[in-house]
């Protein structure tokens, strides 16, 4: 669907904007949004991916799916023009993520160029973003939503780049709510998932025993409608909505 696609009753509706939606964390909490009514602008690297999500996500609300590299500038100014064909946002996720190589590489042997990459996305791209939609989501006195990990406040041997960008990531979302007393800035740390991401952390271990990411959409969701106070969160911090 295009924008253009959408119907009239969209105006009246919320709009998130979701990074890293074709799959894990992302997708869930597109659909959770959907159940709710928001119309979504959704992206992801992969395109079929994303069409798939997009299809899945169609009979519900209306969605935007826009593929592309969110390092991308152009590709960000897609999903900006997007926000502001719909004409609000009250919600931005940057959930999209990148992890680094697999297996994972320790600090003192990284390779540069990958670490580079991992701050791209991880820090800058989220920034970019950010910057580029504050004056949508001032309007609105919406809500700016950055996935962290405990990896940002726990030292875990092969976690040194991912770690250290989810940490800058924190910290960025904690000037950001300075600047911005307006709007509420989330920093917040799903726990362990049954991710591709997460998979991609242990190769050839069996990760069965992490919880889907939709058991975590509840707790996201209870935290949209109370709103607390920005800052650092994590899934567990609203244990009564997180499903068992």
């Amino acid at each position: 669907m295009t924008v253009a696609d959408m119907t009239p009753e969209s105006a009246n509706r919320p709009v998130a904007l979701v990074t890293g939606a074709s799959a894990g964390l992302g997708l869930a909490l597109a659909h959770g949004l959907a159940d709710r009514g928001w119309a979504l602008v959704i992206d992801a690297r992969g395109a079929d991916a994303l069409k798939d999500a997009a299809d899945a996500l169609a009979g519900r609300t209306d969605v935007v799916p826009l593929a592309g590299d969110i390092t991308d500038p152009e590709h960000r100014a897609d999903l900006v023009d997007a926000v502001a064909e719909l004409g609000r946002l009250d919600l931005l996720v940057n959930n999209a993520s990148y992890l680094g190589p697999s297996p994972l590489q320790q600090l003192d042997a990284a390779d540069l160029d990958e670490l580079r990459r991992v701050y791209e996305v991880d820090v800058i791209a989220p920034i970019a973003l950010a910057q580029a939609l504050l004056p949508a989501l001032t309007t609105a006195a919406g809500v700016l939503l950055n996935i962290s990990s405990d990896a940002a406040v726990e030292a875990y041997e092969g976690w040194g780049g991912y770690g250290s960008a989810k940490a800058a990531l924190d910290h960025a979302s904690r000037v950001l709510a300075a600047e911005h007393p307006s709007l509420a800035v989330y920093a917040v740390d799903p726990g362990d998932l049954r991710t591709a991401m997460h998979q991609a952390a242990f190769p050839g271990e069996d990760i069965s025993d992490r919880p889907e990411p939709a058991t975590v959409v509840p707790a996201f969701l209870q935290l949209l409608d109370s709103r607390p106070a920005s800052g650092r969160y994590r899934a567990a911090d609203f244990a009564a909505a997180v499903a068992p």
